[in-house]
């Protein structure tokens, strides 16, 4: 039997080390990839989240509401718009009389669904609730609650938000070429936390303005104070809805403006 030397061994050693090595890089490292998630703020999507009302129910009671009156004027948006007031009637109003005041000679339904994020607005224009209707005007808002995530659905980044108000805006559009969109900014909320992500979204929508069917609105700086969060006077009290008193900044900020739009032809 050939022994070998501690030499040798040291020699096939070094061999055997710099073989590995030589080997190692020809092989590369595996490739990091980051997958972005998909933008749920534009997904169509029908009720999520429980609420004061049933959700479905209202969805119907829309449909069936644009099939009795003739409709210039929607007013679109979650539980905001949802507890303002007009048709269909809410178990839930807070800003009923400022509504009879300004809307209730017009034809007008309200679509504004409690707890709605841009992707249930999304999924009701493409289910009926713009089915043969050609109103002169859409005010919209949206996207407060796509600030907030649940079990039931994620809290979406502002620029996500911003695609998903933009993309409401196109569907409206495509589905009623001569509707004009009042486009408004999102209201102040408590607490603080959201303040930045608001001013963020609102400054991103704002240039949805250079489209020509589009004029954006933000009248959220009537009602809050010098830190952003909406003013107690304003507020229903849970820092969230306005009660009468901030529905009438609503009304009263976009009147003349609104009054302009539904006159054009």
């Amino acid at each position: 039997m050939k022994i070998i030397s501690k030499a040798g061994i040291l020699i096939l050693t070094v061999v055997f080390a710099l073989t590995v090595q030589a080997e190692d890089k020809n092989v590369q490292a595996p490739v990091k990839t980051s997958v972005k998630p998909v933008n749920s703020a534009i997904v169509p999507t029908p009720k999520i989240e429980n609420d004061f009302y049933d959700w479905y129910q209202r969805h119907q009671q829309v449909k069936e509401q644009i099939k009795k009156q003739p409709v210039d004027l929607v007013f679109i948006g979650d539980s905001i718009t949802h507890m303002f007031g007009g048709l269909p009637h809410s178990n839930v109003v807070h800003g009923g009389a400022v509504w009879d005041k300004y809307y209730g000679g017009l034809n007008v339904v309200n679509m504004g669904f409690g707890w709605d994020r841009t992707q249930n607005v999304l999924w009701r224009l493409e289910n009926g609730e713009f089915e043969g209707i050609q109103p002169k005007v859409a005010v919209l808002l949206i996207g407060t609650n796509n600030l907030t995530g649940t079990e039931n659905a994620r809290e979406n980044t502002p620029s996500e938000i911003a695609e998903g108000i933009e993309a409401i805006c196109e569907t409206i559009r495509a589905k009623a070429p001569n509707c004009r969109i009042l486009l408004l900014g999102i209201l102040p909320r408590s607490p603080e936390k959201f303040v930045r992500p608001i001013r963020e979204i609102n400054r991103m929508i704002s240039h949805l303005d250079k489209k020509d069917y589009i004029t954006f609105m933000n009248f959220g700086s009537k009602i809050a104070d010098k830190h952003g969060l909406p003013k107690k006077d304003y507020m229903y009290g849970d820092g969230v809805h306005p009660n009468e008193k901030g529905y009438q900044v609503w009304a009263e900020s976009i009147n003349s403006t609104l009054k302009k739009l539904l006159s054009e032809k």
